[in-house]
């Protein structure tokens, strides 16, 4: 952990790409190493202006550089995306859980993401492949709304199609002239027989009604919901369960979470609000 997680650590952006025509990623060098769990979250902040909470989307093997990936929704993401290289900012955190990656040892790991939820989905795709003899199989099928919109397209349309141990399929809700994949939101590709339910975890992550019926689709499936496992990335705001923003039931989610078993949570009500 970190030094001091309530002083933002001074850091630097050195690399900005552009992923859809909303999203754009950021790589990050802080000043010290900044050492976090996949699945977990840091505050990003604005010197003088604002602050916002992301989940990393690298490795967390790498500590030298961190890569954000940030959908333009408010006045923090809005000045982000008209910065430029060499920006300073300040990463304070990390704050939440991550996953239980131990727990998860000799299953088949179930990945269903779209949209900016494919940013906290990265983080965890990289870190199973780090050990990827620890699983069965990583199954991932993830979802966007135009082709364009898929973000981390080299490595989704490219080589992680082609890692042994990886099962990936994709889909857009709507379709241009070049696309050759399945058409439908994204449980229409997810289907009960890709894996062994009964020795397997499912990971969701994406927009919330996307989640919400991902989360149903497994449940018709037979998965048992303490083996769902959800990012819920709501209403975060001060990072260590002080202003009560974003709690769901009983749960501060930026200390309890961000990532809970829909057991946790499900008899809550309005949690995909």
């Amino acid at each position: 952990m970190n030094k001091n997680l309530y002083q933002p650590i001074s850091s630097e952006i050195i690399k900005i790409i552009d992923e859809s025509p909303t999203i754009r990623s950021y790589v990050i060098v802080p000043e010290e190493p900044f050492k976090f769990e996949t699945g977990q979250f840091v505050e990003l902040t604005w010197p003088g202006v604002g602050e916002a909470p992301f989940t990393p989307s690298s490795s967390p093997a790498d500590t030298e550089k961190m890569e954000i990936s940030i959908m333009k929704v408010g006045h923090v993401t809005e000045l982000l995306h008209e910065c430029e290289k060499g920006q300073k900012i300040g990463i304070r955190g990390p704050y939440g859980n991550g996953y239980p990656l131990d727990d998860f040892i000799g299953k088949h790991v179930y990945i269903v993401g779209g949209g900016v939820g494919l940013a906290p989905i990265r983080s965890l795709f990289l870190t199973l492949i780090d050990r990827i003899e620890d699983f069965k199989s990583i199954v991932c099928r993830f979802g966007a709304r135009t082709p364009d919109d898929f973000i981390y397209k080299e490595a989704v349309f490219g080589h992680w199609q082609e890692i042994e141990g990886v099962d990936m399929k994709l889909t857009v809700d709507k379709a241009d002239d070049n696309w050759k994949g399945n058409v439908g939101v994204v449980t229409t590709i997810c289907n009960e027989q890709d894996v062994d339910v009964s020795n397997t975890v499912a990971v969701i992550c994406g927009p919330p009604i996307m989640m919400k019926f991902a989360t149903l689709k497994m449940l018709e499936f037979g998965f048992k919901p303490a083996q769902i496992y959800l990012s819920m990335e709501k209403n975060m705001s001060c990072g260590f369960g002080k202003c009560g923003h974003c709690m769901i039931g009983k749960y501060y989610v930026c200390k309890d979470g961000p990532v809970f078993t829909y057991e946790q949570i499900k008899d809550y009500p309005n949690i995909w609000d």
